[in-house]
């Protein structure tokens, strides 16, 4: 059974060149598209700081 599809927001993002190598290398690394790995690190991040709580939902598109 598919998924609902979620709605997603689009942010324009100017990083480092050098960063922008190795998150690629990690995404490449994990099997994940470079926006999937921006958005797990982003997700992990919040919920470190408190700044956004865990849901089941989310852990999902975390594979």
């Amino acid at each position: 059974m598919p998924r609902p599809k979620r709605e997603r927001t689009q942010i324009l993002l100017r990083l480092d060149p050098r960063i922008a190598d190795a998150l690629r290398a990690w995404a490449d690394d994990e099997m994940r598209s470079t926006n999937a790995q921006i958005e797990l690190v982003l997700r992990d991040a919040l919920r470190r700081t408190g700044r956004l709580p865990a849901s089941r939902s989310d852990d999902q598109d975390e594979t």
